[in-house]
C-alpha cells in the first residue's frame, strides 16, 4: 500500500491531468461547433444521442443534461441500434455519436445506417480522423492528449471531455431557447432544485391543517389549536385579517408571568403584526 502522500498525489495528477483535458477543449470549439448548435435549434426533432462502451454512459448522462434543459433527447445504445433498435430514430432526428476513436467495429456498422436513413450525424469523437468524423455531417472535437490512467488505458480523461463537450452543447441550446428559471422548474417539480424553483407557500400545508384561532379565542382553544396542528403555532384573525401569531414560546413565556390565566384571549398573547407572505410567493422566498 502507497503512503497518504502518494495517493495524494496520485489523485491531484489525475486530477489535473482531466482539467487540462476540458481546457484543450476550448481550442476547438470552433464554427463547426456553431452551426451545430444552431442545427439543432432549428430542428424540429429530437437529438438521439448513442455510443459504446463508456461512451454510452457518458451518452447517457447527456442525454439527462438535454431533457432537464429543453432539448428533447433519447439515449440509444450503439450495439442495441443495429439489433433492432434503430427504428427509435424519426425523420427530423438528430444523431449525436460519441466515440473516442471513431473506428469501433459497432459504429463503423451504425454510421452509414444512420446516414441511409437520411438523419444528420453528430461525431462527438477523440479522433477527428476517424472512420465516424469522416462521415459526420458536424464534428465535436473531443481530443485529449492523454488519460488520467498512469497506463494510458483507461477512459478517463476522454469521457471527462465528451462529458464536458456534451455539458457545452445543452447549454448552448439552452441559451438559444431563451430557456428560464421557470422552465427549469417545470422540469424538476421534485427534490430540492423544484423546491426551490417550484413549490409555492400554498403547498406547503393542506388547507384543513393551517392552525388559525379567533382573536378573542380563550387560552384552552388557543393551546388545543396549536397541539391538534402540530406546528408549534397559531395565527389569530378577525374575520380575513391576519392579526398575529401565538407560538409556544409565547405560551410558555405568558404563564410564566401571569398566575391567573382564565380570562387571557387570544389577543393578549399573541405577536401583533407578524411578517408575512403571500400564498403563490415561492416558497424559498
Amino acid at each position: 500500500m502507497k503512503t497518504h502522500d502518494e495517493i495524494i498525489d496520485f489523485a491531484v495528477t489525475a486530477l489535473k491531468t482531466e482539467a487540462q483535458a476540458v481546457l484543450k477543449l476550448t481550442e476547438y470549439v470552433d464554427k463547426n461547433f456553431a452551426e451545430c448548435v444552431i442545427f439543432i435549434h432549428n430542428s424540429k426533432g429530437r437529438v438521439i444521442v448513442t455510443g459504446i462502451g463508456k461512451s454510452a454512459i457518458i451518452a447517457n448522462k447527456i442525454v439527462a443534461t438535454l431533457n432537464s434543459t429543453g432539448t428533447p433527447a433519447v439515449f440509444l445504445h450503439a450495439a442495441d441500434a443495429i439489433h433492432g433498435d434503430l427504428g427509435i430514430i424519426q425523420p427530423e432526428d438528430v444523431v449525436v455519436c460519441l466515440s473516442k476513436s471513431g473506428n469501433t467495429p459497432e459504429i463503423k456498422v451504425l454510421t452509414p445506417l444512420i446516414k441511409g436513413l437520411g438523419n444528420k450525424l453528430v461525431a462527438l469523437v477523440g479522433n477527428t480522423s476517424s472512420y465516424l468524423a469522416q462521415q459526420a455531417d458536424f464534428i465535436l472535437n473531443a481530443t485529449v492528449d492523454k488519460e488520467a490512467c498512469p497506463n494510458n488505458l483507461a477512459p478517463t480523461s476522454s469521457t471527462t471531455a465528451q462529458l464536458a463537450l456534451g455539458d457545452a452543447l445543452a447549454i448552448c441550446l439552452l441559451r438559444a431557447k431563451g430557456f428560464t428559471s421557470n422552465d427549469f422548474a417545470r422540469y424538476h417539480p421534485g427534490g430540492s432544485l423544484g423546491k426551490r424553483l417550484y413549490l409555492k407557500v400554498s403547498g406547503l400545508s393542506e388547507h384543513n391543517s393551517k392552525p388559525v384561532v379567533s382573536s378573542d379565542a380563550s387560552l384552552r382553544n388557543v393551546i388545543i389549536e396549536i397541539s391538534s396542528k402540530r406546528l408549534g403555532v397559531t395565527a389569530v384573525v378577525d374575520g380575513d385579517d391576519l392579526k398575529g401569531i401565538i407560538t409556544d414560546g409565547d405560551l410558555r413565556r405568558m404563564l410564566e408571568k401571569n398566575e391567573d390565566v382564565s380570562n387571557i384571549t387570544a389577543k393578549d398573547i399573541m405577536t401583533a403584526s407578524p411578517h408575512a407572505i403571500e400564498k403563490d410567493e415561492l416558497a424559498v422566498n
